[in-house]
């Protein structure tokens, strides 16, 4: 016997527990609390464009989640097979009940809830639409149309209002919405310096972390505690130092873990003060996919003049080539191997190395396919 699947329809907003504008890290947390309501999760995106792909989540049998390929935001959820009983759905729009296992939701039924609208082949309304059709979407208004109003709906659209599919882009990113609030919009990595977040919503005061200055007791202030502080015990990059280690190998250190941010901190444990900034482009497919939300970095460069205020940025987006010659124009200095599927036999993945390459203060992790999983400054 299956549990009712119960949801709610908010126009332009989000579908029971699924608000439009979340982060995939965020649902995927969720949905990890959720098995039993959703046993079924499938991920799905396009390999060969991993940093800017758009993904979509399939929980079968009932919901599709497409999330925008930059920012990794809910942008478009679809409700399918409403009269599939396995597990039977209720479905609401304020005190109304839609569709459940004794009724079908039918163009007419639409109509009366909704009102009028433009004729084609979907009922539209702003952040809504109706689709009579198991698969692909409409064409729009035909002059041959013929109705039946006792047709029933085979999937549910929500986006957000003036974000519905209707534009010559219909992946566009997301905007702002309430439920981003205190989420990291933007990250801007300065070397030698450190970086500056700017958070959401816009009008947020943005928090500036400088290497060697910024304390643990700062970062809890200005971010919050962190997830998870881990005490560093892995040392075996210290032999690729060129500096004299053997002062500082048993000073104590930690992290602090900001994955709901894509942030991590080396911290040291005699002065307290942040060393390292670790940023995560959390990339499907990679090792680390969804253990850290993606963080939106850009690596800013010297203006080229006094007069200069927008001074050049590589995104995280950017491939690898093209922020190597960002950081150094002269070739790719040598890259040290990485698989981070050592310790894990259970774990097998299609591309699981990745390469290090070490500039003056900046550290870049990069996939097979050249995209940047993550920035180190020190």
């Amino acid at each position: 016997m299956f549990s009712t699947l119960d949801v709610d329809i908010r126009p332009g907003s989000g579908l029971g527990r699924f608000e439009i504008g979340s982060s995939l890290w965020t649902v995927l947390d969720m949905l990890r609390h959720l098995q039993h309501s959703f046993p079924q999760v499938e991920v799905k995106y396009d390999p060969d464009a991993s940093s800017t792909t758009p993904v979509i989540l399939h929980l079968r049998p009932h919901l599709d989640l497409l999330f925008s390929g930059k920012h990794q935001r809910l942008h478009t959820i679809c409700l399918r097979k409403l009269r599939d009983p396995n597990p039977p759905v209720t479905l609401r729009y304020k005190e109304t009940v839609l569709s459940s296992a004794s009724g079908a939701l039918t163009r007419v039924v639409v109509r009366r809830t909704f009102g009028p609208t433009y004729p084609g082949d979907e009922l539209r309304y702003p952040g809504l639409w109706f689709s009579f059709e198991e698969d692909g979407i409409g064409e729009g208004v035909k002059g041959t149309h013929s109705e039946d109003r006792m047709q029933e709906v085979k999937r549910v659209f929500i986006s957000q209002k003036g974000n519905d599919g209707r534009s010559q882009d219909a992946l566009e990113e997301v905007f702002e919405t309430p439920v981003m609030a205190g989420d990291i919009r933007q990250a801007v990595v300065k070397v030698h310096d450190g970086v500056t977040l700017y958070f959401y919503p816009s009008s947020s005061r943005p928090v500036h972390i400088r290497l060697g200055q910024t304390t643990a007791q700062d970062l809890t202030l200005d971010l919050g505690p962190p997830l998870r502080v881990h005490h560093k015990e892995d040392e075996r990059m210290s032999i690729h130092s060129m500096a004299d280690t053997s002062d500082t190998a048993d000073q104590p250190r930690y992290f602090y873990n900001y994955f709901q941010h894509g942030i991590d901190f080396l911290i040291s444990g005699p002065s307290h003060v942040v060393t390292k900034i670790i940023l995560h482009s959390n990339v499907p497919g990679s090792p680390l996919f969804q253990r850290y939300k993606r963080c939106n970095w850009e690596i800013e460069g010297k203006p080229e003049d006094d007069e200069d205020d927008t001074p050049p940025r590589k995104r995280f987006f950017d491939r690898f080539e093209t922020i190597s010659h960002f950081l150094s124009p002269r070739e790719p200095p040598p890259s040290m191997h990485l698989d981070r599927t050592d310790e894990d036999e259970d774990i097998t993945l299609p591309s699981a190395t990745s390469r290090l390459y070490g500039y003056d203060g900046i550290i870049l992790e990069v996939s097979e396919s050249s995209q940047v999983l993550s920035v180190m400054l020190f």
